[in-house]
C-alpha cells in the first residue's frame, strides 16, 4: 500500500511541476517558461496552412498564430483558412495540428468592425479553435462592443501596429483604445512595425507597460525605415536582448510569435537562428527546461568517429555505430522526429545499463517502416521491440517526418507517435526473463522489471538510413 501511495505521490508532484504533463499527446516542447514561441504563419503565406504547419513542425515551435485568408490546403483548393471555414475542415485543421503536436493560440489581423454579429462570428470560432487571443485594429466605435465580448468569451484581443499611418502605429493611440476598458484588451507589440515607423521599440514596450498580450517578434536591418526587412534576431537594429531583458524585469507572460518577412521561400536557416537566439537569451532569465539531447557539436555523445553528423538541425545517419547520450537519465520526456528510407530499421534506447551491453540492458522503442500494416505486432514502429505491441500503427510513409513522445516514469513507458497514444506498458508485469506478460517469448536476457531505471539515451544504426531532428529531453527527477 505504501509504495502504490508513493508512487501516486510522485505523479501528483511531477503533474504539478510540469502542468502539460501528459501522456497522452505531444507536450510543448518550449525551452523556458512562462515565454512561449510561436509561428506567426504568415511568414509562411507563399505556402498553404497544411505546408505552414509542417514548416512550424520542422522548425521545433509548439506554437502557432493563424490569420485569415491562408490557403487552406492543396487538396482543398477553393477554401480558405478563417472564420468562415466549415466545420469538417475546422475538424481536419484540428488534426493536422494534433498530429504535429501543435497549439493554435492566437489569430489574427483579423477584422472586428462595430457589429455584433460579425464579431460573434470571430470570437465563436476562437472559442471552438482554443485560440486564447484575438489580434486585431477594431475601429473607435467598435470598443465597447469588442470589449464586452472578449469578457463574455474570455478571449483577449490585441491591437495590432501597422506601420504609420494605420490605426494603431504608436503606443499611445493603443493606451487610448484600452484607457477605463478591461485587461482583456491590450497591444499585440509588432516591434518591426515600430522600427518601420521610426520608434524604439523599447520605448514603446516601456510606455505599453503592463498592458502588452503578445509580440509580433522582429529583428530589421535598418530603423526608420518602411523597406527595411527582417534579419535573424540580434543582429539587426532593434537591441533584442534589450528587448528581452525589459520583459523579463517585467514579469511579461505570452506569446512571442515569429513573424520572418524576408527570404519567403528559403527563411527556415535563417528563423531556427532566430529560434536558437530566443533560448539562448531567455534562458538568462528563466531555467531552461527542455534541453537539446545532444550538442550541436555532438560533444555530449559517445559514437565511432564520423558515425553521425549533425547538420541544419537534422541528425543523419552516416553508418558504423550507434549514438549515445555521455549522460544518464531515469524519468524524463524524451521528444523527437525521425524520417525513414523505405525498408530502414532503427530505435531509440531508452536506460541503456551497459553501452557495450546494450541489447539486454536497454529498452528499445522501434523506430522502422511498417507503414499501412494492420494489425501491427511487437516488432513495428511504435513497439517496445519483442515485447509490446503498439495499440495502432500510426507511422507515416518513408520520407515523410514522424514525431514521437516517450514519457519513462518510475516503471511506466509510454509513448505518443504522431498524435497517437500507442504505448501503456507497466514493466513491474514483464517479470521474467525472455516472457511476456501474454505468454510470448522475448529475447532478453533480463526481465524488464529488473530493466535499469536509470541509463543512457541512444539511436541505433541497423545498416538502414534513418534521419532525427529536434531532439529534446526533459528530465523529471
Amino acid at each position: 500500500m505504501r509504495t502504490i501511495i508513493g508512487i501516486f505521490f510522485m505523479a501528483a508532484i511531477l503533474l504539478a511541476q510540469n502542468p502539460d504533463f501528459s501522456v497522452k499527446e505531444h507536450p510543448p516542447t518550449d525551452a523556458v517558461k512562462p515565454w512561449r514561441l510561436s509561428m506567426q504563419l504568415w511568414t509562411f503565406h507563399k505556402y498553404t496552412f497544411e505546408q505552414a504547419l509542417e514548416k512550424t513542425f520542422q522548425l521545433g515551435i509548439s506554437w502557432v498564430e493563424a490569420y485569415p485568408g491562408q490557403k487552406l490546403s492543396d487538396k482543398f483548393p477553393d477554401l480558405v483558412f478563417d472564420h468562415n471555414l466549415p466545420p469538417a475542415y475546422r475538424k481536419l485543421a484540428k488534426q493536422w495540428l494534433k498530429e504535429r503536436g501543435l497549439r493554435l493560440v492566437n489569430y489574427g489581423v483579423v477584422a472586428l468592425p462595430n457589429d455584433e454579429a460579425a464579431c460573434r462570428k470571430v470570437f465563436d470560432f476562437a472559442k471552438e479553435m482554443g485560440i486564447e487571443t484575438v489580434v486585431s485594429e477594431p475601429p473607435e466605435e467598435a470598443l465597447n462592443l469588442v470589449d464586452r465580448l472578449a469578457q463574455e468569451y474570455k478571449i483577449k484581443v490585441a491591437f495590432h501596429n501597422h506601420p504609420k499611418p494605420s490605426r494603431y502605429w504608436s503606443p499611445e493611440l493603443v493606451l487610448k483604445a484600452v484607457s477605463g476598458r478591461s485587461s482583456y484588451l491590450g497591444a499585440c507589440a509588432d516591434i518591426g512595425h515600430w522600427a518601420r515607423s521610426g520608434i524604439k521599440p523599447i520605448d514603446a514596450l516601456k510606455k505599453l507597460k503592463g498592458r502588452v498580450i503578445s509580440l509580433h517578434f522582429k529583428d530589421l536591418n535598418a530603423f526608420g525605415d518602411k523597406k527595411a526587412h527582417d534579419v535573424p534576431w540580434g543582429s539587426g537594429t532593434s537591441d533584442i536582448p534589450a528587448i528581452l531583458r525589459f520583459l523579463a524585469e517585467q514579469k511579461f507572460s505570452g506569446v512571442f510569435s515569429i513573424e520572418y518577412e524576408y527570404n519567403w521561400t528559403s527563411s527556415v536557416p535563417e528563423i531556427r537562428q532566430c529560434i536558437d537566439f530566443f533560448n539562448q537569451q531567455a534562458q538568462k532569465y528563466f531555467p531552461r527546461q527542455w534541453k537539446p539531447l545532444f550538442a550541436r557539436d555532438l560533444s555530449n555523445a559517445v559514437m565511432n568517429k564520423e558515425s553521425w553528423k549533425l547538420e541544419d538541425g537534422v541528425l543523419t545517419l552516416l553508418g558504423s555505430g550507434n549514438i549515445w547520450t555521455k549522460k544518464r537519465y531515469g524519468n524524463f520526456i524524451l521528444d523527437l522526429e525521425f524520417k525513414l528510407a523505405p525498408e530502414t530499421n532503427s530505435g531509440v534506447f531508452l536506460r541503456t545499463g551497459s553501452i557495450e551491453n546494450w541489447l539486454h540492458t536497454a529498452i528499445e522503442v522501434q523506430v522502422l517502416d511498417s507503414y499501412g500494416k494492420c494489425p501491427p505486432d511487437k516488432h513495428d514502429c511504435g513497439a517496445i521491440f519483442d515485447c509490446l505491441e503498439p495499440s495502432a500503427n500510426a507511422v507515416k510513409r518513408p520520407g515523410e517526418w514522424n514525431r514521437y513522445t516517450i514519457f519513462c516514469r518510475d516503471n511506466k513507458i509510454n509513448v505518443v507517435l504522431n498524435g497517437v497514444p500507442i504505448i501503456d506498458m507497466d514493466l513491474n508485469l514483464w517479470s521474467e526473463a525472455h516472457k511476456n506478460p501474454d505468454g510470448t517469448p522475448n529475447k532478453f536476457n533480463t526481465a524488464y522489471k529488473d530493466m535499469p531505471r536509470e541509463g543512457h539515451i541512444g539511436l541505433q544504426d541497423h545498416g538502414h538510413p534513418v534521419w532525427y531532428r529536434n531532439l529534446k529531453i526533459l528530465t523529471l527527477d
